[in-house]
This record gives C-alpha cells, sequence and structure tokens, in this order.
C-alpha cells in the first residue's frame, strides 16, 4: 500500500498529509470519532458526513460478541452495515485486555475473555482478531496486541512487549493469508503495528524500532490514555518524535481533550480517536478553544448564546438556556446537540492545526491554544 500516506507539509515535528482508502481520502491531523457499535452514539451517519467527519471507529471486540462478525459481513460489511460511505477503522480488541482486565486471562497464545454480556468464555488470538477485522472489512485495521496499566512495574512492561512483538508476527501472518478464505486482506485494508512501553521511554523506543521494521502501512502508539497524566504522555511522545518513521502515519491511540490534541500533533501525531467528543456531549460539557462549558450549570438558565460562535454546525441554532433545559428535563436531545458541536469542534480544530502547519506557524498555534484553554479551564473553576 505504496500510495496509503502522502506528507505533504511539517512544521518541527508536526506534520500535515492525506489518508487514501478505498473508501476516500481524509487530510491529516484527523480526529477518528468512536462508533464502538458501529453507531456513533447520539449522531447519524448524515449528521456525521455533513460535519466532515473524515474516519470512524469500530470495536472488534464488540462486534464479535454481537451481531458477529459473519452478521455484519453477510449485511455487506461495516459499511453497509452502518451505512457510513467514508473511510473506517478498527481495533483489535487489545484495549478490551486492559479495560476488563477482571475479565480475561493472558497466555501466549493469546487472551481468554468471559463476555461482558453473558459469561460466555472465548478465545482472541492475533489470529482470530484479524479474521473478525477482515470480515468486518474495514480499510484501516490494527494489530492484536496487550495494552497494560500505565502503572505496571517495568518487568511486566518489558515482558509484555516481547510478547506483543510476537503477536505482531502472527498478526502479519494473517493480514496476508490468502489460503484461509477470509474476505479482504492486506491489498486492501491497512495493518497499523501498535508501539507499547508503558511510561519508559527506551522500552518505548525499543517497541518502536521492532514494530517498524515490518514496514506496515501505519504505526500506532497504545497505552497511553490509561491513567497517566499529560505531562507523562507528553514525556513519551517527546521520546518518541524523532523516532518515529516520516513516511508512515502516525496514530495516537485513545487521546483525547482538545489540548491533549494539539500537544500531540506538536509531537508528531497524524491521528487520534477517543469517545470523549460524544461521551462527554452527553454528560452536558461541550468543548471549545476556551476549555470545556459545563452546561446544566444554573449559569446558563438564561443564556440565549449558542455553545461557541465560532463553530458553526446544527447545533448553532440553539441556545445555551434551550440545551440547559433539555439536559435538566432529561431530555437526549439535549447532549445528541451537545455532541453534534463537539464533533464540529474537533473536525475544525484539526483543520486549523493542518493550515498552521502548512503556514509554518504551528509552535505559535500551540503556544496561543495552551494560554486560551488554560485560560478558560482557570476560570470555570474559580
Amino acid at each position: 500500500m505504496t500510495d496509503f500516506f502522502t506528507l505533504e507539509s511539517q512544521d518541527g515535528f508536526a506534520r500535515a498529509g492525506t489518508l487514501t482508502t478505498p473508501h476516500g481520502s481524509v487530510p491529516t491531523p484527523c480526529f477518528m470519532a468512536v462508533g464502538t457499535q458501529a453507531g456513533l452514539k447520539g449522531v447519524t451517519v448524515q449528521q456525521a458526513e455533513n460535519l466532515n467527519q473524515g474516519v470512524v471507529l469500530a470495536n472488534t471486540y464488540h462486534l464479535y460478541l454481537r451481531p458477529s462478525c459473519e452478521v455484519v459481513h453477510e449485511l455487506g460489511g461495516l459499511h453497509d452495515f452502518c451505512g457510513w460511505r467514508g473511510p473506517m477503522l478498527t481495533d483489535s480488541g487489545g484495549y478490551q485486555v486492559f479495560s476488563l482486565a477482571k475479565q480475561r486471562k493472558i497466555t501466549e497464545e493469546g487472551v481468554q475473555f468471559s463476555s461482558h454480556i453473558d459469561g460466555r468464555k472465548f478465545l482472541l488470538t492475533p489470529e482470530e482478531s484479524i479474521r473478525i477485522q477482515r470480515f468486518l472489512g474495514a480499510d484501516i485495521i490494527m494489530a492484536f496486541d496487550e495494552c497494560p496499566d500505565a502503572n505496571a512495574e517495568r518487568p511486566y512492561i518489558s515482558k509484555s512487549i516481547e510478547r506483543t512483538l510476537r503477536w505482531l508476527e502472527r498478526s502479519i501472518a494473517a493480514w496476508k493469508d490468502t489460503e484461509s478464505g477470509w474476505p479482504r486482506g492486506d491489498a486492501t485494508q491497512a495493518l497499523y503495528g501498535i508501539v507499547q512501553g508503558g511510561l519508559y521511554n527506551d522500552l518505548r523506543a525499543y517497541s518502536l524500532e521492532h514494530t517498524a521494521a515490518h514496514n506496515l502501512p501505519g504505526i500506532a502508539i497504545g497505552g497511553l490514555a490509561v491513567g497517566e497524566t499529560p505531562a507523562e504522555r507528553n514525556n513519551v511522545l517527546d521520546g518518541l518524535a524523532p523516532l518515529l518513521p516520516a513516511e508512515k502515519p502516525h496514530y495516537l491511540m485513545g487521546v483525547g481533550t482538545p489540548l491533549d490534541l494539539v500537544e500531540a500533533i506538536y509531537r508528531g501525531i497524524d491521528q487520534f480517536d477517543c469517545v470523549l467528543p460524544t461521551r462527554m456531549g452527553r454528560h452536558g460539557i461541550a468543548y471549545t478553544d476556551n476549555g470545556p462549558i459545563h452546561l446544566k450549570r444554573a449559569e446558563w438558565t438564561t443564556c440565549a448564546d449558542p455553545i461557541d460562535t465560532n463553530t458553526p454546525s446544527e447545533a448553532s441554532r440553539h441556545s445555551r438556556g434551550y440545551i440547559r433545559h433539555l439536559l435538566k428535563a432529561g431530555e437526549p436531545l439535549g447532549g445528541q446537540i451537545i455532541s453534534l458541536h463537539n464533533l464540529a469542534y474537533y473536525r475544525q480544530l484539526m483543520q486549523r492545526c493542518r493550515e498552521a502547519i502548512c503556514a509554518q506557524r504551528y509552535q505559535a498555534f500551540v503556544q496561543d491554544f495552551r494560554m486560551s484553554y488554560a485560560a478558560g479551564e482557570s476560570h470555570k473553576k474559580a
């Protein structure tokens, strides 16, 4: 997949490029919205298209349990199944190794889970993860890995990296397998290897070196946004930034707030995903350059202003007072409106970052954004 990623501009470590997939091209840096069950919570695919969302994620573990990858495939694959016409990405199930730690057992073969739905036991291996993702039919897929806790001790993380590298080799073999009869495969799906290593920069560098050696279409950085501080995360990214292969897209998994994204782009990241825009929207929190706005607060009861005049979207026709009323009345529409705003805000923030990189002024953009976001957060806490 030699034409999968094109690097177009660079300012320091910050980069602007383009991902090209069978379902369209996406400018980077880009934020990819999370639709765990193949659906964005409270947002239709038509609304996401109107927002120029770009890429939508779906979850391998959850779709395996229901309705099953075979059902999704029979209904035309993820794109026909959910109606999304743009590029899609599926994770490998590796994050559930972290998030469902009380319901799994790790072995060299793979991870035995007890289903969070009905307790049924099943084994997720690198081969099975790739099989599921090939049946789901996303444009970008992930190698199976272990996502360890940020506070895990060094000996455990070192051992985990070696196992993840062995799992990577097995994932690649399954990705390239032409004898199994599985659909798609490496001709049309871009496989990313995942860099682990906790908060240890030397282990991160080791993991990156051995992951990048396989020359896969993309590089993902996992095991962050799992309990570490932003400063600790940025320290890891500072260590990786000069080592990441320039010709590959760099994907930071599971991060984060607007400030997190701006800081990570500064350190060479091209792709992001996170549940925050829709999850926090359902909880009444809207993101802006001046930090998050908590729209359930009484101060917005009679406010006629929209959430953010600088972020036009379907949410713009509604006042903060109206949205607060919906939230307090328990109407789901309130959270849906904020989710639309948040996705629009993230999309436009990525576009602004890209423009700043292309104009060779990203460092000034970052400095201004840090001040604005911090000032807004400080004011809201006062």
